[in-house]
């Protein structure tokens, strides 16, 4: 219980820590977050590495930002340069208003992402996050530019899987809340804050809403091998869920379970995640040496 106490208290801090972040921002940007605002506000790589085999961008799920994944850079091996995506309507970007629909979302991103598929380069998406990763690779298809070379699925049933159950983005705050908590994602110190939920909810239910309102169309299956992870104790996602992303894909595909539930790889067992996400990616980029 110990360790699930600090595991949150660190959660609770690294969430307030962004926020007055973003605070200071309001009336004090440094230099380095102008710079990195005009260049492209879009991704936020937290350590620059031009010697890295391959560049990971990172898709958070409903309602996260670029921070889940600040402390990655350090965590996965030098050969992997970490690109977390920052979507609109958070953290840096709080100012901004969040995308409702997926095919906006997607074309903005269409936008700013050419000049960064320079090197080999790899999707992870986590959730939401990985919807939005297997439709950007299919406009990146559509336009023949190049696409990843693997895409890395995590706790999101296949797109072709209808959600069985109402709009979420549509609860009232009290059900979301409740939603929220039975997702197990949020600690209960921020579900019981009025203020930090103020700020939480219009962005989570914006995402959701992307997430809701996603109509899948059919394509043919991708060429990049596609490797899902997922947990035993998702109430979100079934295993058959899982294994149906492999209609999508003419490559190589796989499937690996840990114990948890639905945001367990990005919290407590993100060592396992990150573990699983370098034998992936580091094997994929050996190969093509």
């Amino acid at each position: 219980m110990l360790g699930i106490f600090q595991e949150d208290v660190r959660f609770l801090n690294f969430f307030l820590n962004n926020l007055y972040d973003f605070l200071l921002e309001l009336n004090q940007p440094t230099l380095q977050q102008v710079q990195m605002t005009a260049q492209n506000p879009w991704f936020r790589n937290y350590q620059p590495n031009p010697q890295a085999n391959l560049r990971l961008f990172c898709f958070p799920y409903a309602g996260g930002g670029a921070s889940i994944f600040r402390l990655w850079a350090k965590e996965l091996p030098s050969e992997i340069e970490v690109y977390p995506v920052q979507i609109p309507g958070r953290e840096n970007r709080l100012r901004e208003s969040p995308f409702t629909q997926l095919s906006p979302l997607i074309q903005a991103l269409i936008q700013v992402l050419p000049p960064y598929l320079d090197r080999p380069f790899a999707f992870f998406g986590y959730s939401m996050g990985a919807l939005v990763s297997f439709e950007l690779t299919r406009e990146l298809r559509r336009q023949n530019l190049p696409i990843p070379s693997q895409l890395i699925i995590a706790c999101r049933r296949a797109p072709q899987i209808p959600y069985q159950k109402p709009f979420t983005h549509k609860l009232s705050d009290a059900e979301f809340v409740e939603d929220l908590r039975l997702k197990g994602g949020t600690p209960e110190e921020v579900l019981q804050n009025p203020e930090l939920m103020e700020l939480l909810l219009p962005i989570v239910r914006a995402d959701l809403a992307v997430n809701d309102t996603y109509s899948y169309t059919t394509e043919l299956p991708l060429d990049c091998p596609i490797s899902v992870l997922g947990t035993s104790e998702d109430r979100e996602v079934s295993r058959e869920q899982l294994d149906a992303w492999r209609e999508h894909t003419t490559s190589s595909f796989s499937l690996e379970m840990f114990p948890g539930n639905h945001f367990f790889l990005i919290n407590k067992g993100r060592s396992l995640l990150l573990q699983a996400i370098s034998d992936k990616v580091l094997g994929r980029v050996w190969e093509n040496k």
